[in-house]
């Protein structure tokens, strides 16, 4: 299971492992309050799609995009993120005010992707319900 909490909230044992995933460290946040088990702040987006988004000049649906292809060309950055995520709780921690529209989210949906990509059984989809009958 994979979810996302802001840096400014208490971490609890259900969290599992959790990784900041910001390339900058939170404000106003001692390192031990944080209880993070790693910071890697390689899988956040780059300086310039950060800047760009802060500043309101895309839409979150852009940043998503162009921060989707920058995960797509550094895999080596979120690769153990995926071996985590299959093994139990991961918790991506970020610093972002908005709960919704912020990289931890991005992350988390492309990392579900892989952890799907890479589940054991699964079966490619039917889509005989989708042509008329002959």
């Amino acid at each position: 299971m994979i979810q996302c909490k802001r840096a400014y909230e208490k971490a609890n044992a259900e969290d599992g492992v959790r990784v900041l995933v910001d390339r900058l460290w939170p404000r106003n946040r001692p390192k031990d309050a944080l209880a993070i088990a790693e910071w890697l702040p390689q899988v956040a987006p780059s300086h310039e799609l950060r800047k760009t988004f802060k500043a309101g000049a895309v839409s979150f649906a852009e940043f998503s995009a162009a921060y989707r292809r920058e995960l797509a060309a550094r895999p080596e950055h979120w690769w153990k993120l995926v071996d985590v995520a299959r093994g139990g709780t991961l918790t991506l921690v970020y610093a972002a005010r908005s709960t919704v529209e912020n990289n931890a989210v991005v992350l988390a949906q492309w990392l579900e992707d892989e952890v799907e990509k890479r589940a054991e059984g699964s079966s490619p989809v039917c889509y005989l319900d989708e042509f008329p009958e002959r």
